[in-house]
């Protein structure tokens, strides 16, 4: 289950932040969550972007019927 794992990797990710956030973290458990929240970011990005590579949005032509375009993001 796809979404469930980015789901469970992207709260981890925020869980992981407000660790570092908090400032009670030695500077060697800062580091090793650090690297974790490095993997987290790194394999939801992949997702998102495995993601994005299969939508496709559909717009409604003038004469009523629907031409399937790819996505592309605003900010590429």
């Amino acid at each position: 289950m796809a979404v469930d794992k980015f789901e469970t990797s992207l709260k981890k990710l925020e869980e992981v932040v407000r660790r570092l956030e908090s400032g009670s973290l030695s500077l060697d458990e800062s580091l090793k969550a650090f690297e974790e929240g490095v993997k987290y970011a790194a394999f939801c990005s992949r997702k998102l972007d495995e993601t994005e590579r299969r939508v496709e949005v559909l717009l409604k032509q003038k004469d009523g019927t629907f031409e399937r375009e790819p996505f592309e993001a605003e900010d590429k």
